[in-house]
């Protein structure tokens, strides 16, 4: 996977089963309560991302034991509720689910603390959180702006007057994290909700893992909450993490759109996580939804998919999926009561309406709601997918690969809470077919890769084209062929349309003009500068949807597409392709010499051979095909015998 950009092909399917990491809501808030327990405990199948790695960083820093198991298994030694270090600066980056309950613990646990996190963190609300202990005595200093992290905690006398205020409606990390530090006091101490609380199935979590730990919380509905004098955190000796329901909405919706069945394992009919009710979202769509204990499956109605008009509080995570889930359904989908979306990784509803628009969604943005309305064909987008180092941006748009071929920007964002997310999609979701054709000129790969297209009903790509036809630009341009920068500029910008057997430039057709020598020489020179290929690697990408493709090229199958469904070389000598030149010269009407061919064909196979950048070779897992003895049709019929069983 590429640092700076994934792209996804066309998918035509999903089915297979997927086991989730573990919930990352659940993982830190054991890890939490783990350090602030009496004794030892195992915590087991913990997820491994960004932000569980902030947690136990900060828990080491904090002098806590910590002790790697085997796999994710990690051995927590608790502090009894006093941190052995009392005087640390913790960094913890984008992780919202580390800082809200560490600021509420370490701001009653009496040691100086100063603690930070990426430039994001420090434009993510904490006011409310920081108010409501500040009413409990703690001494809360901003060390940027007013309400926003980054934060310095020092000791200071706590007096717990009986009740607290938080306000509900910005994020429900500040009632966890006060929910969670209370029982460090002692004392019995209540947390009134001011406004309506959201996110509600977060707090079921919190309140399932503190009894867990041995802490009852008592409650008046969603508005009172309190924690009784003696409350003390025990460990349980060994808690199984659960499997992330968020991350189960992604391959939910791959089985809804992709036809299923998916099945996700982790998480399911028994699970404290409230976004497993995303399930239920998806039932409204028509999906068909079956669940155990432990498991979730998805299948496509067989109608598709339906808009619906759904208040999303309960699942504010994976109603994101929902919005992208929307681009494949009839009628327009509102999602309702998401305010919370915008104190995010980013403001979500702003990031989500821009990056569907690009696709060609129409789409209402509104305060707390966003709507959606599908087109008939998505766009694909050259500039990519911005994914605002937001994991859930990068996981949700992965979906609309069921529209269209798409780049996604910065894809290593997922790392955040499923590292290995597109490697799982990748497993389940399968890609529109790719036969890439790669040898060297005159071979005849154009001939046979157009004729096997043609017979299979695919699209076709000849990729040498658009190589022809940057260099018949650049010399209209009167831009030398040996300017890197110039020409990818005109590769990146090129006007280029192919209908039937014509082949456009700027509305003109060219289809001769770039078969020349000095063209077809050009197209070898411009080939060799990597900004150029890189300006054209999207470009070819694109061809790739639905129901197939074939390509031909010099790197179709080591670089375009080096997952394609079928690979061949193609080749012949070099006497064999410079008569077939020759031939083709003269049909035309063009004046060729025989020996100037052959030997500008021996120089053009050194050049590409050698050239640094994407090299003419075979591939490992390429067939070979000389066609120097073989005509036409026997080269097509043995690329089709040899599709067919790769198709299977």
């Amino acid at each position: 996977m590429n640092a700076e950009f994934l792209d996804l092909p066309q998918m035509i399917s999903a089915a297979g089963t997927v086991r989730l990491p573990g919930s990352k809501s659940i993982s830190n808030r054991v890890l939490l309560l783990a350090a602030l327990a009496d004794g030892e405990t195992e915590v087991r199948d913990l997820l491994a991302s960004d932000d569980t790695e902030r947690m136990l960083e900060a828990l080491q820093a904090l002098g806590v034991g910590v002790t790697r198991l085997a796999g994710e298994h990690w051995l927590i030694k608790g502090c009894g509720g006093r941190f052995p270090v009392r005087q640390a600066e913790l960094f913890l980056g984008n992780a919202g689910t580390a800082f809200r309950p560490l600021t509420a613990a370490l701001a009653l646990a009496g040691g100086d603390y100063i603690l930070k996190g990426v430039a994001r963190m420090h434009e993510r609300p904490i006011g409310d959180l920081v108010e409501g202990l500040r009413q409990l005595g703690a001494d809360v200093t901003y060390l940027g702006n007013e309400g926003f992290p980054p934060l310095h905690l020092k000791p200071a006398a706590i007096r717990p007057e009986g009740s607290v205020k938080v306000r509900g409606d910005v994020s429900s990390q500040f009632l966890t994290g006060l929910l969670m530090a209370l029982p460090l006091l002692g004392e019995t101490v209540s947390v009134d909700v001011v406004g309506e609380l959201i996110s509600k199935p977060y707090i079921e979590i919190t309140l399932a893992t503190m009894a867990r730990f041995g802490v009852q919380v008592e409650r008046e509905g969603w508005q009172r909450f309190t924690v009784k004098a003696g409350s003390r955190y025990v460990s349980p000796g060994t808690v199984y993490v659960e499997g992330d329901a968020s991350s189960a909405s992604y391959f939910l919706a791959l089985g809804a759109i992709g036809g299923g069945p998916v099945r996700v394992e982790g998480v399911g009919r028994d699970s404290i996580q409230g976004d497993v009710r995303f399930a239920d979202a998806l039932m409204q769509m028509g999906a068909l939804i079956e669940m155990g204990p432990n498991w979730m499956e998805a299948r496509a109605p067989e109608g598709g998919l339906q808009g619906v008009d759904l208040d999303c509080n309960h699942i504010p995570d994976a109603a994101m999926t929902l919005a992208t889930a929307a681009l494949f359904a009839r009628g327009a989908t509102t999602l309702r009561n998401i305010a919370s979306w915008r104190v995010k990784e980013t403001d979500r509803i702003a990031a989500m309406a821009a990056e569907l628009r690009k696709l060609g969604a129409e789409v209402e943005e509104r305060e707390d709601s966003i709507r959606v309305t599908p087109v008939t064909r998505l766009a694909s987008p050259p500039e990519g997918i911005a994914t605002y180092d937001d994991h859930r941006m990068a996981m949700c748009f992965s979906l609309a690969a069921f529209g269209t071929p798409l780049r996604i920007n910065d894809p290593a964002c997922v790392a955040k809470t499923f590292p290995e997310y597109f490697e799982r999609f990748a497993d389940v979701a399968r890609a529109a077919p790719v036969i890439a054709i790669d040898g060297p000129s005159a071979s005849g790969k154009g001939t046979v890769a157009a004729r096997v297209a043609a017979t299979l009903g695919y699209a076709y790509l000849d990729s040498g084209a658009l190589y022809r036809l940057t260099a018949l630009a650049a010399r209209r341009a009167a831009v030398a062929w040996t300017d890197e920068a110039a020409v990818a500029a005109i590769a990146a910008a090129l006007d280029v349309a192919f209908t039937g057997e014509d082949i456009l430039l700027n509305g003109a057709v060219v289809g001769d003009a770039i078969r020349t020598e000095e063209i077809s020489s050009g197209a070898s020179q411009v080939a060799a500068l990597p900004a150029v290929r890189e300006a054209l690697l999207f470009r070819q990408r694109v061809f790739n949807q639905a129901p197939g493709l074939v390509g031909d090229g010099r790197d179709m199958g080591s670089v375009i597409f080096p997952r394609a469904t079928l690979k061949v070389f193609l080749t012949a000598s070099a006497e064999a392709r410079a008569e077939r030149r020759y031939k083709q010269l003269i049909s035309k009407g063009f004046s060729a010499n025989l020996p100037h061919l052959l030997a500008d064909l021996r120089q053009r196979d050194e050049r590409d051979s050698q050239r640094s950048v994407a090299p003419l070779r075979q591939e490992a897992d390429a067939r070979l095909l000389d066609t120097t003895s073989l005509t036409i049709d026997e080269a097509v019929n043995q690329v089709l015998e040899w599709a067919a069983q790769a198709l299977q």
